[in-house]
């Protein structure tokens, strides 16, 4: 059932949702993953934890520049007049949400938030199960089996996106140009790669490869779009913000001397600690009028993952609280860090017109926010890197995305060598 339009949110629906989360014993559930039936599921998992669900209790798009505000007005209507009974009361028990949202105003763009009829989690060795109807209480009578193998793509092809590799190359020594005259400080262009398979993709497939090749980043799906992202935009729990900042990268070698070496390169590139600043800046500007108290690393850390590393912060900070509640959800904090410099650019405005004017692609919801949000506002939302998207009604087109941070002395063949390194995970993962 979908609810909801554009504007203005939607009216609440006549029959409030009623929720019912159990526990489950420590080994009812081997894989969350391994769950996830045919269809259109939803994912947020990362090392083995996280929530899984399927089934459509209730659900809302919206557009727009109020895209973010209409879709947390229509979540604090429905948890404010759900029935829930909890017997977990841990971070994505009782009534959960997933979303994800474009990347730009425009209304032709989509958002979307999905409350699932089940949904699994588990966290600290604790699993549970929540079931979700409208107007009724659900027995847990839900099949817990591990699903059969979901099949690969049949004879994938990939092709250029909306430009080669020589035009995108192109749009960055325009960028660099355009930076070196004082217009900006930095720009993030992405481009995009098309696969395409003789048969409708199973999102299943990807999703479980994913999780199980990249463990320390974020795996998830929602309505078409998935991915593995290294990048936290923000997560809010029980009063505690924080928000991970990743901003200059370099592609791994798998020799383990040369890529320590090439870790201690990163971390003293001006380029980089440049590019990285800017990101830590923008994060830190944004969540501080919703903070009492923030800590912001000096330095950033290397963070490594299988195919690259990149320079990252983790960002802290404790959020305001009017009477008993806390003051804005997370999918608010989420809005106001949209974009960051990670994914814009700096000045935002200035960046963001570049983009539109010169990327030569619709980003649609990929680098946007993406995750979960429980009844209080708590959760956590990534943004949808290392992402692709199944388009299209016959669902044998996957449209992948990788950008790349460009500033003053940003070099475009270097550039266009990252982002095939961004690539590799969904490329990989696709087979």
């Amino acid at each position: 059932m979908t609810q909801g339009a554009p504007a203005g949110g939607a009216a609440p629906h006549a029959l409030p949702l009623v929720v019912r989360t159990a526990a489950l014993d420590a080994d009812a559930v081997a894989s969350l993953v391994d769950l996830l039936p045919a269809g259109d599921p939803v994912a947020w998992l990362r090392r083995g934890d996280g929530v899984v669900g399927w089934g459509v209790a209730a659900s809302v798009r919206t557009s727009g520049p109020r895209r973010f505000e209409d879709a947390d007005a229509w979540w604090a209507e429905q948890a404010a007049h759900a029935v829930v009974r909890d017997d977990v009361d841990l971070p994505g028990s009782g009534l959960v949400c997933f979303g994800s949202f474009a990347f730009t105003d425009g209304v032709a763009e989509e958002s979307v938030l999905v409350v699932p009829e089940v949904v699994v989690g588990r966290r600290d060795g604790v699993t549970w199960v929540t079931t979700v109807a409208r107007g009724e209480l659900r027995l847990h009578d839900v099949p817990l089996e591990p699903q059969p193998a979901p099949p690969g793509p049949v004879n994938l092809r990939f092709a250029d996106g909306a430009r080669s590799g020589e035009e995108w190359m192109g749009a960055v020594a325009d960028a660099v140009a355009r930076i070196g005259a004082g217009d900006l400080e930095k720009v993030v262009l992405a481009r995009d790669l098309i696969a395409t398979s003789d048969e409708p993709v199973d999102v299943r497939y990807p999703v479980r490869r994913l999780a199980e090749a990249y463990p320390t980043c974020w795996t998830f799906h929602v309505d078409g779009l998935f991915g593995a992202t290294p990048e936290l935009l923000v997560r809010r729990e029980r009063g505690l913000v924080t928000s991970r900042v990743l901003a200059g990268t370099i592609r791994r070698t798998g020799d383990d001397e040369r890529d320590l070496a090439l870790a201690a390169t990163l971390a003293r590139s001006s380029k980089d600690l440049e590019e990285h600043e800017y990101a830590v800046r923008s994060v830190a500007d944004a969540l501080g009028p919703h903070c009492s108290s923030m800590n912001v690393p000096e330095a950033p850390f290397v963070l490594h993952l299988p195919n690259v590393m990149h320079l990252a912060t983790d960002v802290a900070g404790v959020v305001g609280v009017v009477g008993d509640a806390v003051a804005v959800s997370s999918l608010a904090l989420a809005a106001a860090l949209h974009p960051s410099a990670a994914v814009g650019g700096t000045p935002t405005r200035v960046a963001t017109d570049l983009i539109a004017e010169i990327e030569g692609m619709r980003r649609g919801r990929y680098a946007g926010p993406v995750g979960w949000m429980d009844a209080t506002g708590d959760g956590e939302w990534g943004i949808a890197l290392r992402s692709a998207e199944i388009e299209g009604p016959a669902r044998t087109t996957v449209r992948l995305f990788a950008g790349c941070g460009i500033v003053a002395d940003s070099d475009p063949a270097a550039e266009l060598v990252e982002s095939q390194a961004k690539l590799v995970p969904v490329r990989d993962a696709l087979g």
